[in-house]
């Protein structure tokens, strides 16, 4: 079976020259007019050193940023306000100190929830692949597609693989049907609208009425299945990972050749991967939200925004 599959802070200059410090520390240089930096690279280099040096501190001011650095105070002053301008970094006017800005703390926290989901995920994916005897993936969702991030690959000798950072469109993919399905119908055509409904086999859903009839049944019954809509010969079983604030962040799956996961198995399947999606919710910090008909809207939400999408 075949193998599934910098940010660049632009603008940064320096003039090359160390200034002198202000009798008074302020939070700009009094003048900043040197050329561009020639290596985006090396600016970027720069940057993230000032990015460290703002974390490390409770409020700086630009001279002590730049002597910190070694950097001129116009040059970091550039780049201060580039990285304020993507909120990195936050400017008190008042006190004209820098400090760190909430979109790090952003940045960190998915890189934490990433790893907390990966690493916590393994052992119930170990125990998933043992009850079905089919391999279990663990999938992350983005904007407009599921990323795969771990696996545990079943013992038998034919089996799906899913190389980690694997990228996989919503529509065609279980863990992607599974997140699709608890979320409110403008988000899923929104999605839609930027992602498309590409047609990968015969049985992709690739029409939006019978993509929405699917969510439906997805929903009610907690669990979603890949009937070869991605890659002929293969099913997955999923399920929708929770965070703590009820929204659907990712999903666990289990795949194999549809010799082994026939439709027979599937009432077996589903309700396996169902409890692990549950337990995984739960040793997260995660929470499922309430279960309500309203909350996901019914079929006709969704298939009034289909009608509405252009051809």
């Amino acid at each position: 079976m075949k193998n599934f599959f910098i940010a660049c802070f632009a603008g940064f200059g320096d003039n090359g020259t160390m200034e002198t410090s202000e009798k008074r520390q302020r939070g700009r240089p009094r003048s900043f007019n040197g050329p561009a930096e020639a290596t985006s690279v090396q600016s970027l280099d720069r940057a993230l050193r000032i990015l460290a040096i703002v974390a490390e501190g409770s409020g700086l001011s630009l001279s002590e940023i730049a002597a910190s650095s070694g950097l001129a105070a116009s040059t970091a002053y550039r780049m201060l306000t580039t990285l304020e301008n993507h909120g990195m970094v936050e400017f008190d006017g008042t006190d004209q100190l820098w400090s760190i800005g909430v979109e790090t703390y952003r940045m960190g926290a998915a890189f934490l929830r990433r790893r907390k989901l990966v690493d916590r995920a393994r052992i119930v994916m170990q125990e998933l692949m043992e009850k079905t005897g089919e391999t279990a993936n663990l999938g992350v969702a983005e904007d407009d597609c599921v990323v795969f991030v771990s696996q545990v690959e079943t013992h038998q000798a034919i089996r799906a693989f899913f190389r980690p950072g694997t990228r996989s469109s919503f529509h065609a993919s279980g863990i992607g049907k599974a997140v699709l399905a608890h979320l409110d119908p403008e988000r899923v055509a929104t999605i839609l609208r930027k992602a498309g409904l590409e047609r990968f086999t015969e049985n992709t859903l690739s029409d939006i009425s019978a993509l929405a009839h699917d969510l439906v049944r997805i929903k009610l019954r907690g669990w979603s299945v890949d009937d070869e809509e991605r890659h002929p010969g293969m099913r997955c079983v999923a399920a929708v990972i929770f965070n703590e604030f009820g929204e659907p962040i990712g999903g666990v799956s289990v795949s194999g050749p549809t010799v082994r996961v026939t439709p027979e198995r599937l009432a077996e399947i589903g309700p396996l991967v169902r409890e692990a999606a549950t337990e995984i919710t739960r040793m997260i910090g995660g929470q499922p939200p309430p279960s309500s008909q309203s909350r996901a809207g019914g079929p006709g939400s969704l298939f009034e925004i289909g009608a509405a999408r252009s051809p």
